[in-house]
């Protein structure tokens, strides 16, 4: 199946955006709260179960032999891995916002389809990061969370400018 590539004044236009895909998000959630949703990208979960497995896995392995992993850690671990993939996905989403908006797949987002302006995806980035904050501060030994925490950061902020210089 050859298909022929559209010519560029053709992509940008946006009669030929592929229609937004309806989900969960859009049959649930109030409106106001829908283009957030979208921008964390809480209907697609593979990212937090991404990051939750390891978290959950060495958890298990620290329990007692014959007892159940702690809950309320496994509870923490996987708030903190919703709030901070969602947080991940928005800071993605306002380092490629441009780009965002020059390419079908992803011109639909919010911030690239001017659905959600800069400021206000950096105010929700800015609940999320606190939310993030207030889970790593229930963690047990907070102070030794809070450190490692914190020196993850800088890589949150990085990993969605290296698709630029790397093929990862």
């Amino acid at each position: 199946f050859a298909t022929t590539p559209p010519d560029s004044k053709t992509s940008q236009n946006s009669t030929h955006l592929d229609p937004p895909i309806l989900t969960w998000i859009d049959s649930y959630l109030p409106a106001p709260v829908r283009p957030y949703a979208r921008l964390a990208r809480i209907d697609k979960p593979i990212g937090t179960w991404l990051l939750l497995w390891p978290c959950a896995w060495s958890t298990a392995l620290a329990a007692e032999a014959g007892h159940w992993p702690d809950p309320k850690l496994l509870g923490l671990f996987g708030a903190g891995a919703f709030i901070m993939r969602g947080a991940g996905c928005t800071i993605n989403d306002l380092w490629d916002q441009d780009f965002d908006a020059q390419v079908r797949r992803t011109a639909t987002r919010p911030l690239a389809s001017g659905e959600v302006t800069t400021p206000q995806a950096i105010g929700f980035l800015a609940l999320q990061l606190s939310a993030g904050l207030g889970v790593l501060l229930s963690l047990p030994h907070w102070q030794y969370c809070f450190v490692w925490g914190a020196s993850s950061l800088p890589l949150v902020v990085a990993y969605p400018l290296m698709k630029r210089y790397t093929n990862y």
